[in-house]
């Protein structure tokens, strides 16, 4: 009986394995947005070898909108990790339509997160966990990385957080 409990566990654990990011996506509701073009002289991604260098992205909402404003003045740890997490679910749909397909994805490298930020305010790794995060829980271990957290004083159209990242990938 013992053999037969531990055989089960190991199917659970193989199958919850064998799961998709895209599958894990789905089942936290999420739903890929459409990759916003690049808003100045550059693209959205650049391939060298089993590298994918992302540029920047930020908090843009649904109505075109970023969230805006400085960490410690106008948002709390909670909206700025909120902006984090939703600029996560951007860079995501800019990877899938570089790759095509997220279970290319072999690791999470190098997250860069910077953080707009007040001048006494000091806990931007506690916003751009909200980015880590999301990486962790759509591709587990993988999505262990690397992180620079910065505090700055300002990003462009005032957005909360921008944040770039390198990914490792199938050949």
């Amino acid at each position: 009986m013992k053999y037969l409990l531990l055989a089960l566990a190991t199917l659970v654990i193989l199958n919850v394995n064998a799961q998709t990011p895209e599958e894990t996506l789905a089942k936290m509701g999420i739903v890929l947005p459409k990759v916003s073009p690049p808003v100045a002289s550059y693209v959205n991604a650049v391939r060298s070898g089993n590298l994918v260098f992302l540029a920047g992205k930020g908090p843009l909402k649904d109505n075109g909108t970023y969230i805006k404003g400085k960490a410690g003045k106008d948002l709390s740890i909670e909206e700025a990790y909120e902006a984090a997490r939703l600029t996560a679910i951007h860079q995501l749909a800019a990877l899938k339509a570089e790759l095509g397909s997220l279970k290319k994805v072999k690791r999470i490298v190098k997250v860069s997160g910077f953080v707009n930020s007040a001048d006494d305010f000091y806990d931007q790794p506690k916003i751009i966990n909200g980015f880590s995060d999301m990486m962790i829980q759509v591709f587990g271990d993988k999505g262990k990385h690397a992180r620079t957290a910065l505090g700055v004083n300002a990003l462009p159209f005032n957005m909360a957080v921008e944040v770039e990242l390198i990914v490792e990938v199938e050949e």
